[in-house]
C-alpha cells in the first residue's frame, strides 16, 4: 500500500479520483476514436487522424495551460481543462448526428486540450509531496488510471447503441458527466499557489534541457509514449481485420489499460528501492517483449498478452520519466520544464498516432511492430550513459 504524510494524502487522493473520471474518458475514446473515424472518413487510411488531432491539441495546450498554471494556480488550469472536455461531449454528438468527420475532428480538439490539461495531475501530487514521497505521489494519482480504465470501456460496451442507429452517441451523452463530477473534485483540492518568487529572474529554458537527467527523462517519456501509442491506436482496427467483434477490441483495450495504470501502485516503491533507471529501463525491455508477442500470432490470447505487457512497459517507462524530470528541476523551472516536456512528448505522440493509421493501412501491422524496436534500443543507451554518468560523479549543468 502507498503510504504518505498526512498532511497531503487528501489532495493526492482527489487527485487519484480526478485521474480516475479522466482516464475513463481517454481510455474510451482510444476504444472508439478508429472505428468512428473508419466509418466517417472517406479515406480510410485516415481513421487514426482522430486520435493524431486529439495528441496535437494536446500538445498545443501544454504552453497555454503552463501559462494558466503560473499565473493563477493549478485550481483554474483544471477546472478550465473540465470546462473543454464539456464542449467536447457536445461536438461529439453533432458530429456522430450528421456523420460529418470534420465536425469529429474538431471535437478531438476540444478533448485532446482537456487531457493536456489533466496530464498536470500527476506534477500537481508531486508539488503537494515531500521529496522523498514524490515518486509514490505520482504513482498513486496514476493509479486513479486503473478505475478509468474498466469504466470506460465498460461504459463504451453499455452505451454505444443507446441511440442506435446513431452509434456511439449515448457514450459521449454519458461521459458528459464526467467533466462535472470532476470540477467538484478540483474544487475540493488544496492545491499551491502559482509559483510567483519575487525579485526572481526569468527562467531561460536552454540550461533546463540541457541536463542530462531532463534529456533522459524526456527521451524515455517520449519512447515509452510513441511506442504504446504506434501499437494501440490501429489495435481495434488490426483485430477488426482478423475478425474480431468491436467487444473484443473494446476488451483488449480494456487490459491494456487496466495494465497502463495498476502498476502504479507499486512503481513508486520499485522505484524507491531500484532506481529510477532501472525501472524505467525494465519498462522497455517489456515494450520490446510485447513487440515479439505481437509478431508471433494473431490470435485474441495474442492480442491480449502484447497488450498488457505494452501496458506494463508504458507504466514503468512514463512514471519512472515523470519522477526524473521533477527530479531535474526546481520549483521555480517547473512550468518551463514540465511545459517543454509535454509539448515534446505529446507532440511526438500526435505524429505517431497520424502515422500508426498509414503505415498500418500501406504496411501492415507486422512493420508497426518492428518500428518500436530501435527507439527502444536508443532509451536504454540513453539510460546507461547517465548511469554511468552518476556513478562517476559528474554533476549535471546548472
Amino acid at each position: 500500500m502507498i503510504r504518505l504524510p498526512r498532511e497531503p494524502k487528501r489532495t493526492v487522493w482527489l487527485l487519484f479520483l480526478a485521474q480516475a473520471l479522466n482516464q475513463s474518458a481517454m481510455t474510451g475514446q482510444v476504444a472508439m476514436a478508429a472505428l468512428i473515424g473508419h466509418s466517417l472518413a472517406a479515406d480510410k487510411s485516415l481513421a487514426t487522424l482522430p486520435m493524431a488531432v486529439q495528441m496535437l491539441a494536446t500538445m498545443s495546450v501544454s504552453i497555454p495551460g503552463a501559462v494558466i498554471f503560473g499565473r493563477l494556480g493549478r485550481h483554474a488550469g483544471f477546472l478550465a481543462g473540465a470546462a473543454a472536455f464539456l464542449v467536447a461531449t457536445g461536438v461529439f454528438l453533432a458530429a456522430l448526428w450528421f456523420g460529418s468527420f470534420p465536425l469529429y475532428l474538431l471535437g478531438c480538439v476540444f478533448s485532446g486540450a482537456a487531457f493536456g490539461i489533466a496530464m498536470y495531475y500527476r506534477f500537481a501530487a508531486a508539488e503537494v509531496a515531500q521529496a522523498e514521497y514524490r515518486p509514490k505521489a505520482i504513482s498513486l494519482v496514476m493509479a486513479g488510471g486503473v478505475i478509468g480504465a474498466v469504466l470506460g470501456p465498460a461504459v463504451v460496451k453499455l452505451t454505444k447503441d443507446a441511440f442506435a442507429p446513431v452509434l456511439f452517441a449515448g457514450t459521449y451523452l454519458a461521459f458528459a458527466a464526467i467533466p462535472i463530477m470532476t470540477a467538484l473534485l478540483v474544487s475540493a483540492m488544496r492545491l499551491p499557489p502559482a509559483p510567483h518568487v519575487a525579485g526572481a529572474a526569468p527562467v531561460p529554458l536552454g540550461p533546463i534541457l540541457r541536463r542530462p537527467g531532463v534529456i533522459v527523462a524526456i527521451l524515455c517519456a517520449v519512447v515509452g509514449w510513441d511506442s504504446m501509442n504506434l501499437l494501440m491506436a490501429v489495435t481495434p482496427l488490426e483485430m477488426m481485420l482478423c475478425g474480431f467483434t468491436v467487444g473484443d477490441s473494446a476488451t483488449i483495450i480494456q487490459w491494456h489499460a487496466v495494465a497502463m495504470f495498476a502498476p502504479s501502485f507499486v512503481t513508486g516503491h520499485l522505484i524507491a528501492r531500484f532506481g529510477v533507471l532501472r525501472v524505467i529501463g525494465a519498462g522497455a525491455l517489456l515494450t520490446g517483449i510485447c513487440a515479439g508477442v505481437a509478431l508471433s500470432g494473431s490470435s485474441f490470447a495474442h492480442f491480449w498478452v502484447a497488450l498488457v505487457l505494452l501496458g506494463i512497459g508504458w507504466n514503468f517507462m512514463f512514471v519512472g520519466a515523470t519522477a526524473l524530470l521533477t527530479a531535474s528541476h526546481t520549483p521555480t523551472e517547473r512550468t518551463k520544464a514540465q511545459a517543454a516536456n509535454d509539448v515534446i512528448v505529446f507532440g511526438s505522440v500526435a505524429m505517431t498516432s497520424l502515422a500508426s493509421g498509414a503505415i498500418h493501412h500501406l504496411f501492415g501491422w507486422a512493420v508497426l511492430n518492428y518500428a518500436v524496436l530501435p527507439a527502444l534500443a536508443l532509451a536504454l543507451v540513453a539510460l546507461a550513459w547517465l548511469a554511468r554518468r552518476r556513478a562517476a560523479g559528474l554533476p549535471q549543468p546548472a
